[in-house]
């Protein structure tokens, strides 16, 4: 995995001198990357350029100056940097009327559930594991922005690397059922970020 370091995240000075020109390089990453899935559900896979960004967002932002702060921003992002068997995206439950932002979330209650977000190639598949404490699904509250991990055993990374034959992005959730053919530009980022 190509690991971010201390080193690696600009001093505010020096990020502001450059941050036009590597947002717009982000925007353009970020095309293949974000893939949506019906109407409502987007992904954006993550690798090691968008999360140094995220960092380097977080630290403008917030301007942070400490060096264990920096490094606290650095080891959160970090678990979004994916490996030569994983895959991690952000996943956007996008909703434009923002009076029913409450209503619709509910109507999303156990989309974190194991086997209801999922990658599919051919007869292999492999199920989206979301980071813990972004759904409350006792309560009915989940969150907009969710962190999956798509955790690939050899039989799907190998399927899934090949390309023979077409993979999608699939939502089974009984309130929300759609699924999304991945584009060749989004298979050749993704595929590149398994080569490591």
């Amino acid at each position: 995995m190509n690991t971010i370091a201390l080193a690696d995240i600009k001093n505010i000075l020096e990020y502001e001198r450059e941050r036009e020109s590597f947002r717009d390089r982000i925007v353009e990453l970020k095309k293949a990357r974000r893939i949506g899935v019906g109407e409502m559900i987007t992904f954006v896979f993550e690798n090691r350029d968008t999360v140094l960004f995220q960092i380097q967002e977080m630290v403008r932002a917030e301007r942070i100056i400490e060096e264990k702060k920096i490094q606290d921003e650095i080891d959160t992002y970090s678990e979004l940097l994916p490996n030569d068997r994983t895959l991690s995206a952000t996943m956007f439950i996008e909703i434009e009327d923002q009076a029913k932002i409450k209503s619709t979330l509910e109507k999303f209650s156990g989309i974190t559930r194991f086997g209801v977000v999922r990658l599919e190639t051919g007869d292999s598949k492999v199920d989206a594991d979301f980071e813990a404490g972004r759904e409350e699904e006792e309560k009915g509250k989940v969150a907009a922005v969710q962190y999956c991990k798509f955790r690939f055993d050899p039989l799907f990374r190998d399927a899934f690397l090949s390309g023979s034959a077409p993979v999608y992005l699939v939502v089974d959730h009984p309130n929300y059922k759609a699924r999304t053919q991945l584009s060749e530009a989004s298979l050749a980022s993704l595929r590149a970020d398994l080569a490591g």
